[in-house]
């Protein structure tokens, strides 16, 4: 993004309010994201947190439960929800939600989804992988929280840590360096 000179800086300043009041609006509509991101900060009320984790919880819950055809429709399912805890994030600056969520989401999928996780082979590949990744990213950025977050999360941690090793995605675990334990 370019910086404004000087000279631009100071007379955009120096525009009356209500001109500088429809610049702000027209570039801000620009931005999905920034409109969102005001929406969450300026409108919603002080439950809109735990009304949007709440959401995100039960879409985590459901499709993992569900019969997948294919190990490829579960990675693109769970690889959606990843995107979706993501964008929460990003949108609320909620990292603890996303951690929290994005375990409940491995947790999930390594417990309901037994049949696709059991084997290492060709079709499973992507899916343990991604599994596997996102467990060892999951665990990093718990690491850069303050101690007494990490120990929040502990229980979590633990409870997927031996599902994971449980599965198939074992030896990719043990080769990204992913603990067996919190």
């Amino acid at each position: 993004m370019p910086a404004l000179s000087p000279d631009l800086r100071k007379a955009l300043f120096s525009l009356p309010q209500k001109e500088k009041d429809q610049l702000l609006a027209r570039l801000v509509a620009q931005d999905a994201t920034l409109v969102e991101q005001l929406t969450f900060r300026l409108l919603e009320g002080d439950d809109a947190l735990e009304t949007r984790r709440h959401r995100l919880r039960q879409q985590v819950d459901d499709p993992v439960r569900g019969f997948h055809q294919t190990p490829n429709d579960l990675l693109h399912i769970t690889r959606q929800l990843q995107q979706r805890l993501t964008y929460h994030a990003k949108i609320t600056g909620d990292t603890l939600g996303e951690i929290e969520l994005t375990l409940r989401l491995l947790t999930n999928v390594l417990r309901h989804q037994p049949e696709a996780t059991s084997r290492l082979h060709g079709p499973t590949q992507p899916l343990l992988q991604h599994l596997a990744k996102r467990t060892q990213e999951v665990l990093k950025a718990i690491d850069k929280l303050h101690e007494d977050y990490r120990v929040e999360f502990a229980p979590a941690a633990n409870e997927l840590l031996p599902l994971l090793y449980a599965s198939a995605a074992a030896p990719l675990a043990r080769e990204l360096g992913v603990p067996v334990r919190w």
